[in-house]
C-alpha cells in the first residue's frame, strides 16, 4: 500500500507532503527529504521492523508505502481521527460499537479492515471527505 506525495524546493529545502496524512517534512536535499518522509512514517507507527519504501516519480511526485499494509492502514485511520478532532470512545459510537477497543483494535493494527470496512471506518472519522483510491503510476522497480 502507497500514500502519494509532492515534493518542492522552498528557499534552501525540499519541501515533502502526504497530503491524505496531512504530514510534512523537510531535507536540504530531495534525497534527504525523501529520508525523512520515511523515518517520519516510521516513528509514527513505531512497530518492531517496519519498514517504509519513498518511490520517486515524474517532477514533483513521489509515493510512500510499505509491504505492511495494515500498519499502513493503521496511521492511515489515526490520522484522519486525530485531524477529525474524534477520541476513540466517539468513533466507536458513530460506528454502534459497544466498546472503543473494537475500533481501537484498527487503529493499533491487530484487526485488518476488509475494503468495506475500511469505507465504513474512513466514514466515521472523517464524514466530509471522500478518500479517492487511484492506482500508482510508479514502478516499484523505480526507487
Amino acid at each position: 500500500m502507497r500514500f502519494s506525495g509532492t515534493i518542492f524546493k522552498d528557499g534552501k529545502f525540499w519541501l515533502a507532503e502526504i497530503p491524505i496524512l496531512d504530514l510534512m517534512t523537510q531535507g536540504r536535499t530531495k534525497k534527504e527529504a525523501y529520508k525523512m518522509v520515511a523515518d517520519m512514517l516510521e516513528s509514527l507507527v513505531n512497530k518492531d521492523g517496519f519498514k517504509v519504501e519513498v518511490y520517486s516519480g515524474k517532477k514533483d511526485k513521489f509515493e510512500v508505502g510499505s509491504l505492511e499494509a495494515k500498519h499502513m492502514v493503521s496511521l492511515l485511520l489515526q490520522r484522519k481521527r486525530e485531524l477529525s478532532g474524534l477520541s476513540l470512545a466517539q468513533v466507536a459510537s458513530r460506528l454502534g460499537m459497544k466498546s472503543r477497543n473494537t475500533y481501537a483494535r484498527y487503529e493499533q493494527g491487530y484487526s485488518v479492515p476488509s475494503v468495506e470496512k475500511l469505507n465504513e471506518l474512513l466514514n466515521a472519522v472523517c464524514p466530509q471527505r471522500d478518500i479517492v483510491i487511484t492506482e500508482s503510476t510508479i514502478p516499484l522497480t523505480d526507487k
